[in-house]
C-alpha cells in the first residue's frame, strides 16, 4: 500500500525547521563554526545552548501539532486526543533541564514519544496519510542531532 506524496510545503518547512538543529550540530563538530557563531551572533546560537533551547521550543510545538489532531475526534478518543497532546509540552516543562546531557537524553525520549503519538493518531485516522514519512525523517535527524549532546558531546 503507497501512501500519497508528502506534500511539497510540509515537507519544505518540516526540513527547514531542521536547520537550528543542524546549526547546532555543526557548532558541536566544527570548532571554526562554533567560532564564528559566537563572534558573530553569540552563545545562544551554538552547541548544546541552540540544540536544547531548540528542541525543547519544537516540543511544545508538537503538542499544539497533536492538539490540532485530536479536533478531528470525538467522544472518548478525542479526550484521550486531548491528554496525549499536552504530554510533550509538560515533558518538556518537567523533565529538560539538570545539566546538557540530561536535557538533551530527555528530549530525546520527549521525541520519541511523540513520534509513538503520531502513530497512534495516523492509525486511527486523525493524521493525514503521508504523515508518517514526514515525522520518520524529522524525528531521525532531531534525536540524531541531540544524541551527541546526550552521548556527552
Amino acid at each position: 500500500m503507497f501512501s500519497p506524496p508528502i506534500p511539497r510545503a510540509a515537507l519544505v518547512l518540516g526540513l527547514s525547521g531542521l536547520l537550528p538543529f543542524l546549526w547546532g550540530l555543526g557548532t558541536l563538530v566544527n570548532p571554526l563554526l562554533y567560532d564564528l557563531t559566537m563572534r558573530w551572533v553569540g552563545p545562544r546560537f551554538v552547541a548544546p545552548y541552540v540544540l536544547l533551547s531548540y528542541g525543547t521550543v519544537i516540543l511544545c510545538f508538537m503538542s499544539g501539532v497533536l492538539w490540532g489532531m485530536a479536533t478531528r475526534a470525538t467522544g472518548h478518543t478525542a479526550t484521550i486526543g486531548y491528554v496525549l497532546s499536552v504530554i510533550p509540552a509538560l515533558w518538556a516543562f518537567f523533565f529538560v533541564g539538570n545539566g546538557p546531557t540530561a536535557a538533551a537524553i530527555n528530549l530525546i525520549a520527549g521525541f520519541l514519544a511523540v513520534l509513538a503519538i503520531d502513530w497512534l493518531f495516523w492509525t486511527n485516522g486523525l493524521a493525514p496519510e503521508w504523515w508518517m514519512k514526514l515525522r520518520i525523517i524529522l524525528t531521525a535527524v532531531v534525536v540524531i542531532s541531540l544524541g551527541f549532546i546526550a552521548g556527552g558531546g
